[in-house]
């Protein structure tokens, strides 16, 4: 055993070993990410969907999202709470452009179906994990935090530009916070040096 552990091989292998666990456990961490912030687009559209059926009234649809915070709180925290739907209900109004483009759901009307739908095409369930994970990364790209301080900019330019140099500079949230508290923006349109701005808005804290 001794001789076995001092070996070139042996150390290469757990060296790589242990790559391939941090990199499962990365890839587990941005799936599960993923999946919540594509969860929560779901709950938003549903909401706006419901709303628009009914053609409530916006006093209506406060009432609405306490009725659901009050039914889906207990059965799953409190991560539900009046403000959070909100905040759904805000997302998906700001990125309803994604809905051409990911709806990764067993259609409604034929849930008996052994599929599920991305997109337009139906692929087969044995498939729809490795196919739905994949394009859902490509479009919450973000974490669910990032998504709550991007939605209250409602200049779209301005929301697409500070979501570009997020996901460029691997922001963490407080980065992002940061970079729109100093106007960043604001900064690098009426800089003649826009380049150096955006440079310098990413070097390391």
């Amino acid at each position: 055993m001794k001789k076995l552990t001092k070996t070139p091989n042996y150390s290469r292998l757990i060296t790589n070993l242990a790559s391939l666990i941090e990199q499962g456990r990365k890839a587990a961490v941005r799936y599960v990410n993923t999946a919540l912030v594509a969860t929560y687009w779901l709950i938003g559209r549903r909401i706006v969907e419901y709303e628009q059926k009914g053609k409530e009234r916006a006093e209506y649809g406060e009432a609405l999202l306490k009725k659901i915070s009050t039914d889906l709180t207990p059965r799953f925290g409190k991560g539900f709470t009046e403000r959070n739907l909100e905040y759904m209900r805000q997302f998906y109004l700001t990125y309803p452009e994604i809905s051409h483009t990911v709806c990764a759901e067993l259609p409604e009307d034929r849930a008996a179906e052994k599929s599920y739908t991305v997109g337009t095409e139906l692929i087969p369930i044995s498939q729809a994990v490795s196919g739905i994970s994949e394009a859902l990364v490509r479009k919450f790209p973000l974490s669910w935090s990032h998504y709550r301080l991007l939605i209250h900019i409602d200049e779209p330019f301005k929301r697409e530009f500070y979501e570009a140099e997020c996901i460029c500079g691997n922001w963490s949230v407080r980065q992002l916070d940061r970079q729109i508290q100093s106007m960043l923006y604001e900064r690098t349109a009426l800089s003649k040096r826009k380049l150096a701005v955006i440079a310098k808005a990413h070097e390391k804290p």
